[in-house]
């Protein structure tokens, strides 16, 4: 059996998990999971790396199981792996407070209703989420996938499960050890490079971690990533929204907003941003899921 099932995770009521692959999938290019059917397939970046399997459980729930050839993992791994899901997929915000301010707003409505019972996708681990920020710094999001598969391929660890081949992100401190002239032929630009080497180097020793970040507020959170070389606004607000989960984090200058915004104003010119400003008011506390499902129109 290439997979064995050892574990089921509860889920919120207004959950669906064919809405969270579909946003798994939009793009061909993604490195770090694969989709198959009506299953969803990762190596987890954990000890040992073990490989999963996540499905809809018959009674409810999610289904996870472990590639039965790497050996069943210990309770503590198995504890850890849950932990981990339950992060990535947000298996434990309560949206009902967004879809009842959502179902009265006249920007949002739409993208809620068709989405309905998507999770804020998140990238639980740091460097991951700001590497991945800063990769898409500039460039459409088809390219940005393009390199972060050579980065994963180059440095990322290669893992082995039910006769398939998974990677995991590369660690900070695997980056942190490298000059700019080790990532010039992954075809990123030479400032691409110093910042994600930089970044490394900040995490790995321990001068910027995910714990510390969750700490302060939003805004202190934002100021201090925004004096990170390479990290301006809209990457802080990503970081702060898939990695921190903040929910007021509201990436106001992303393009991919200002597209939503004039596909579901069906204007020809995006919003200016007192426009914006004027339009989220109604948003307080729920800035990045609304973020999220505007994304969502588009891609």
């Amino acid at each position: 059996m290439p997979f064995e099932p050892t574990v089921t995770l509860a889920v919120p009521e207004d959950y669906s998990f064919s809405a969270n692959l579909g946003y798994l999938a939009r793009s061909p290019k993604e490195c770090l999971h694969r989709i198959q059917g009506d299953r969803l397939y990762k190596a987890l970046p954990l000890p040992d790396a073990p490989v999963v399997e996540i499905g809809a459980a018959p009674g409810g729930g999610l289904l996870v199981a472990f590639a039965g050839d790497r050996g069943l993992p210990s309770g503590d791994v198995r504890q850890d792996a849950a932990a981990y899901i339950r992060e990535w997929l947000d298996l434990d915000t309560d949206l009902a407070p967004f879809y009842r301010l959502a179902a009265e707003d006249p920007v949002l409505a739409a993208a809620a209703s068709t989405h309905r019972g998507l999770r804020l996708v998140g990238i639980p681990d740091l460097f991951e989420a700001m590497a991945w920020g800063i990769l898409g710094q500039q460039i459409n999001l088809a390219f940005a996938y393009t390199l972060k598969a050579r980065l994963v391929e180059a440095y990322g660890a290669q893992v082995s499960g039910a006769g398939n081949v998974y990677w995991t992100f590369p660690q900070p401190q695997v980056v942190a050890g490298l000059e700019v002239k080790d990532l010039l032929p992954l075809k990123l630009t030479v400032k691409k490079c110093e910042y994600l080497i930089h970044v490394a180097e900040l995490i790995a020793a321990g001068a910027v971690s995910k714990g510390m970040l969750q700490e302060m507020g939003c805004r202190e959170a934002e100021k201090t990533l925004v004096r990170i070389r390479g990290i301006g606004p809209w990457t802080a607000n990503y970081v702060m929204m898939r990695c921190l989960r903040m929910k007021e984090a509201f990436p106001i200058d992303d393009v991919g907003l200002h597209h939503a915004l004039r596909h579901v104003m069906r204007r020809d010119a995006k919003p200016t941003r007192e426009e914006i400003l004027r339009l989220s008011t109604g948003w307080g506390g729920w800035e990045s899921y609304a973020t999220f499902y505007l994304w969502r129109l588009l891609y």
